[in-house]
């Protein structure tokens, strides 16, 4: 990205993030390798973006081992709690039922399935296992991963130990996608879960739908309200694929935000609208 182009985005998206109702960072890792960041000076809450984390350092272990995720477990009723988010394990009621690993970190990572994602924490890799492996892989200060869906489930407040900076989680896409972070299949396993993500489509991917060729794999997580009454986290991040093949990293991840979801998601598409035209479309040349 030319000089003159990387200053004139980085002034439009401060001015994105200056008219917004809540901190903002943005990581962007462009096609060429060039990285960008603005209001990325603070931790933010990862909320359910942490299952990707969770699903890489898996991964990596499992393919340590010469684990497949086809590996079964038995999934029990009684484990499950049903006032969580769980649109894959929730309808599990009267009978024990094996799935797949990969069919667990399927949920979590498409579905955002919450009570998949304690499973895999409670029977595969701990919170503190999972923040290890990472630590091995990307920055370590740029993240720590401390707690599970359960933790937080008894107390909101500690979904702020899952944290990272905008470019730490924009490091761990790029490295997922251009580089060998995990043996195959696992890595393409992740990745086909990216591109499936079915939340928040309201974000990154807005300004981006209905463009023939390009793709968007990426991983959402939402926050609740703090008793301030301000919405704790309403994060994306996102490979985009261009129809060339070429792909860019741009994270957006948003805290203490004093509006609604519809207008949080709207500084994350804005931001990726300004993106696109500059880095696709080349305006900035």
């Amino acid at each position: 990205m030319p000089l003159k182009a990387a200053e004139s985005l980085r002034d439009e998206l401060a001015e994105i993030i200056r008219g917004s109702k809540g901190r903002v960072g943005v990581a962007l890792i462009s096609p060429s390798g060039d990285t960008l960041t603005v209001g990325d000076d603070v931790f933010f809450p990862l909320m359910s973006v942490f299952k990707l984390h969770q699903a890489v350092a898996l991964c990596e272990v499992f393919g340590q081992c010469g684990t497949s995720l086809d590996s079964l477990v038995t999934v029990n009723p009684s484990e499950l709690n049903r006032d969580t988010w769980s649109p894959v394990l929730g309808h599990i009621r009267d009978e024990s039922v094996k799935m797949s690993v990969g069919e667990l970190m399927r949920a979590s990572l498409v579905f955002s399935d919450n009570n998949a994602s304690n499973l895999m924490f409670g029977r595969l890799l701990s919170s503190h296992g999972t923040d290890s492996v990472m630590a091995a892989l990307i920055p370590r200060g740029e993240f720590r991963i401390e707690v599970t869906e359960e933790e937080m489930g008894h107390n909101h407040m500690l979904s702020k130990l899952n944290r990272s900076s905008a470019y730490g989680v924009a490091v761990l896409l790029d490295r997922l996608f251009a580089d060998s972070i995990l043996q195959e299949p696992y890595r393409q396993f992740v990745k086909d879960a990216l591109y499936d993500c079915a939340t928040g489509a309201d974000r990154i991917a807005r300004p981006l739908a209905g463009i023939d060729g390009l793709r968007v794999a990426h991983k959402t997580g939402s926050g609740f309200r703090d008793g301030s009454g301000l919405l704790t986290a309403h994060n994306d991040a996102a490979c985009v694929v261009l129809p060339d093949g070429s792909r860019y990293i741009l994270v957006v991840l948003v805290r203490d935000f004093d509006g609604d979801e519809a207008e949080a998601s709207a500084v994350a598409s804005s931001v990726s609208a300004a993106v696109y035209r500059w880095l696709a479309v080349g305006e900035g040349d």
